[in-house]
């Protein structure tokens, strides 16, 4: 990360901070989702989006058991829009991990090298980030049968008509290509086919685009292909999904025999040795950036070996073998106008300066986060100056960012134009929406005072309550198409018992309820009965709810998506999950252990969970939601074949031909749960030298016990 003073580095976060700052930028998340994927309205690039989430997933690298239940962490895309139908990727289209300084390219190709156990650095590619419409084409038999965008990572919208009409997409193949080849790539418009399609819908009094890539997709979604058809799309082809045949060696020549069929490729895509050649090119690039045709936000690195990429493997969403390396952050002043209190789902309340509006790199700013009292006071980690002491007050001038560490952040005031009567900003002590006492907590661990000032309203605060209901209804929970932000704060504060929610289990009764009381949805301003007709069925259509979404939809501390997506995948379905939660939560010991013992999981995690089951009122909340519900059994990994799909498998002592990240990783590819720790539930103890206590349990309890060659030997072949 950036050594600039006035930012608060990932690696200087003490764990109250961290906090504070997770809570920030999953609201600040969010709220760029509703604009980009709801309103087509975004106020920030690509560039600026994805690097809010690399802050996201650097202090979660760092702070496992902090992960929050709305953690942005593993969302990919955006679902499905109504108006096309789904497409379910036979390989998800995972989005890319982003880094922003030289330091990182070299912790990158570090990285590497550590999770492969090798000493000499392997060979890269680097291209332009191109700033587009992610694309997936399938093609059997030589012709095209399928389009696909890239939607949540796991279903796209099916655009095949459209795709059809850009002339640059080849409709057949030529002989010799794979029986099935999913091409991937970026749809995109060039800024001068851009500067003229504007003139046109200026000309026509049209919506003007607001930049090339949101004029590339509204292009591509258009319900009638001859609207797409009439819009310059260009295509770059640079990956693939599912293959019946391997392309080629290397990342590199797969994209040039992409290129022999007829697809464009970046010519500016090269391969290099080492972390200072990959940095050479990117400053390359980014010394031609104003020259190229068409946007970019950063250049990209892969390992060029396919071989080495299927050893590497893949985080929850994103590839180890390949990162971002994006373009600089960019700075602007202007005037705190006031300073707002936003009172969270767990009751954090989070200062928001209200700014007088600028543009930054071409998008309009108007908020800014201000994290926590302290950072408002000039106070950094363990107290010290932040901003060499400046604090934050109404009507000073300040200097914010975009981009890089954080976006938007007030990064420094300018004293010299402070006016005379701006006073301090007194944080205040109680909850702005529910009067309750806003306390900050002392950690009884390490005594230090959280960071963030929380409500003690709980349930009793309708922030918490409306916070609560829009994660429940969030893209990555139930995701109830028609209930967004707005629809849920106008349904929490009816006063009338048959039309309002108040509760998950609210929603699923809430068409029961409207049509035995006096009033009718369709009757109030903005529901018609056609939108009251689709709200209805997508509640409907959510009564049947994917293990993991319902486990994180259930709003628990510290449950983020891919805590929630370990343990469903740990349970299998729900009655195992909630069983094993209520016995956990009793004290029982032998369960804890075994929650304990998922990988990834962790003591802060089981905590949570134990303390969010042990309450009789969140019991009888989920109890009454599945009265409504049927929670989905988790999916099994396509694991044919594989001799340990099902199993769970512990690695102890040390292992001598590939290193432990490797091995897990190979074996949950292979469909196989690694645990921590072992237990009566291990199948599986794979041994090497130095093996200790895990060993002599196993030997105990009688768990089938192999050593690293044995796995090897056992796996080949897979």
């Amino acid at each position: 990360m950036p050594a600039d003073p006035f930012l608060l580095p990932v690696d200087s976060l003490d764990r109250e901070a961290a906090a504070a700052e997770l809570a920030r930028l999953s609201a600040e998340i969010a709220h760029h989702d509703r604009l980009y994927h709801g309103e087509d309205a975004p106020e920030i690039s690509d560039a600026d989006y994805d690097a809010l989430r690399a802050r996201n997933i650097a202090i979660e690298a760092r702070f496992p058991d902090l992960v929050r239940p709305d953690s942005p962490s593993l969302r990919v895309g955006a679902p499905v829009a109504a108006t096309f139908s789904e497409v379910r990727h036979v390989r998800p289209m995972l989005s890319l991990d982003n880094l922003f300084t030289d330091a990182g390219v070299h912790d990158f190709v570090k990285q590497v090298k550590s999770f492969l156990g090798i000493v000499d650095t392997p060979v890269f590619t680097a291209e332009p980030k191109i700033d587009g419409l992610s694309m997936s084409l399938r093609y059997e038999r030589g012709r095209l049968v399928t389009a696909a965008t890239r939607g949540d990572g796991t279903m796209g919208e099916n655009v095949t008509a459209n795709i059809r009409t850009i002339k640059e997409i080849p409709d057949e193949l030529p002989p010799g290509a794979p029986d099935v080849v999913e091409v991937r790539g970026e749809v995109y418009m060039k800024k001068a086919d851009f500067a003229a399609l504007n003139e046109r819908m200026l000309n026509e009094g049209g919506k003007l685009f607001a930049n090339p890539r949101n004029a590339a997709a509204g292009s591509l979604r258009q319900i009638d292909p001859k609207v797409t058809a009439g819009r310059p799309l260009s295509f770059f082809a640079y990956a693939w999904g599912d293959l019946s045949e391997p392309l080629a060696a290397t990342q590199y020549d797969a994209v040039r025999r992409f290129a022999d069929w007829g697809f464009p490729v970046n010519p500016l895509m090269v391969r290099c040795h080492s972390a200072d050649e990959l940095i050479a090119h990117y400053r390359l690039i980014e010394s031609h950036r104003a020259d190229l045709g068409y946007d970019i936000d950063g250049v990209v690195y892969k390992v060029d070996s396919l071989a080495l990429q299927e050893r590497l493997g893949f985080r929850s969403r994103s590839p180890r073998w390949a990162t971002a390396h994006k373009f600089p952050a960019e700075r602007a002043s202007t005037i705190v106008k006031a300073i707002e209190i936003q009172v969270g789902r767990t009751g954090a309340l989070t200062p928001v300066a209200k700014l007088e509006p600028v543009t930054v790199g071409g998008v309009v700013v108007a908020n800014a986060t201000l994290h926590n009292e302290d950072y408002i006071k000039g106070i950094g980690q363990d107290g010290a100056p932040l901003r060499e002491g400046r604090d934050i007050r109404v009507g000073d001038t300040v200097v914010i960012q975009r981009a890089g560490d954080v976006i938007p952040q007030v990064v420094d005031v300018r004293l010299e134009l402070r006016p005379a009567d701006a006073l301090p900003y007194q944080f205040p002590t109680v909850c702005p929406r529910c009067g309750s006492h806003a306390v900050r907590e002392t950690n009884e661990k390490t005594g230090k005072v959280d960071a963030v000032r929380r409500c003690t309203g709980g349930l009793i605060c309708p922030a918490q309550q409306v916070e609560r209901l829009k994660h429940f209804v969030s893209r990555n929970a139930f995701d109830i198409e028609g209930l967004g932000d707005k629809q849920v704060e106008f349904f929490h504060a009816l006063d009338d018992a048959h039309l309002c929610i108040h509760t998950p289990v609210d929603i699923f009764t809430l068409e029961r309820r409207e049509s035995s009381g006096l009033n009718r949805l369709a009757n109030f301003p903005g529901f018609g009965a056609t939108s009251v007709k689709n709200l209805f069925e997508s509640i409907e259509a959510r009564r049947r709810i994917d293990l993991h979404r319902l486990i994180f939809g259930l709003g628990i501390r510290h449950i983020g998506e891919g805590n929630a997506k370990l343990l469903a995948r740990a349970y299998g379905s729900w009655d195992h999950f909630y069983a094993a939660m209520k016995i956990g939560a009793a004290g029982d010991p032998e369960t804890l252990a075994e929650l304990n013992a998922i990988d990834g999981v962790g003591a802060v995690v089981a905590e949570a969970l134990t303390d969010f089951f042990g309450e009789e009122h969140n019991r009888a909340a989920v109890d009454a939601l599945l009265s409504e519900i049927t929670p989905l059994d988790a999916e099994a990994p396509v694991t044919a074949g594989s001799p340990v799909a099902g199993k769970t498998v512990v690695f102890t002592g040390s292992l001598e031909k590939m290193t432990r990240d490797e091995a897990k990783a190979t074996a949950e590819r292979l469909g196989a749960k690694v645990a921590g720790s072992v237990s009566k539930k291990t199948d599986l103890v794979v041994a090497g030298p130095g093996a200790g206590s895990k060993l002599t349990k196993a030997a105990e309890l009688g768990i089938e016990v192999i050593g690293e060659d044995a796995w090897l030997e056992r796996i080949r072949g897979l």
